[in-house]
């Protein structure tokens, strides 16, 4: 799920078989997984999870690899306790399990996050990432949180709404051609409400071919042909993060 106007089912795709490499905690009121950086230089990442869940090994993966570039990334149950979305379930109670879980209704669990980011972990600068559902969320934080100094938005957009176009700080959109859920069409919206409303940097990337999720759920090496786009929207989201954090 990643637009809010058009609640609809996304693909599991590829679950990776994945440990992890960070530990549980409790941060306020919620659960999180959070993953140290090798080195301490006070920049944190909060991962904001898909339908599927803070448990999904993929988006533990994604946090494990923005820890390894210098951030410590915390990916907290913004669920709070509720089921995860299960790929067996019944898609067609999918609109009603949405209902309880807004993607928009998310600051007390984020700031239960940058709480515990600031207080136990030292963090000073912050930014955040978000997957599907996820990225719905960034696209709400980066329009009400000037705090957060960067955000990227993976395949998650926030629609029929005039207050989120004005974002606070820099924040990549990454989305992919062939998204059923996603139509290019209002990828185009998105682009011309920014461009009249937005006055800080964002930039708007659709990668050729690819399908809702292929950052964070496919492997690598499923399609050799995707590989390289996999690789390019990792390394862009790493060196925006680099940028502006």
């Amino acid at each position: 799920m990643a637009n809010e106007a058009q609640p609809c089912p996304c693909d599991i795709g590829h679950r990776l078989e994945y440990g992890g490499l960070g530990r549980e905690v409790q941060v306020g009121h919620i659960q999180a997984y959070v993953t140290r950086s090798p080195v301490d230089a006070g920049k944190a990442v909060v991962i904001i999870q898909d339908i599927f869940g803070w448990k999904l090994p993929n988006t533990r993966y994604m946090a494990d690899m923005i820890a390894g570039n210098g951030y410590t990334t915390l990916v907290p149950d913004f669920f709070v306790g509720q089921e995860p979305w299960s790929p067996s379930g019944d898609w067609s109670t999918f609109p009603e399990w949405l209902k309880t879980r807004n993607a928009r209704h998310v600051n007390r669990e984020f700031d239960a996050a940058l709480k515990y980011l600031k207080d136990q972990c030292h963090a000073q600068k912050i930014g955040v990432v978000g997957f599907c559902w996820g990225g719905v969320a960034v696209h709400h934080i980066m329009a009400t949180y000037p705090e957060v100094r960067a955000g990227v938005s993976l395949y998650g957009i926030v629609r029929d709404s005039e207050d989120v176009y004005n974002l606070k700080n820099p924040t990549l959109f990454i989305f992919a051609e062939n998204d059923a859920v996603i139509p290019l069409e209002q990828v185009s919206l998105l682009t011309q409400k920014l461009k009249e409303h937005c006055k800080v940097e964002y930039q708007i990337k659709t990668f050729s071919g690819q399908t809702h999720g292929f950052v964070h759920r496919k492997k690598e090496d499923c399609l050799p042909a995707d590989k390289p786009y996999i690789d390019e929207a990792r390394r862009n989201l790493i060196e925006w993060l680099n940028k502006y954090v």
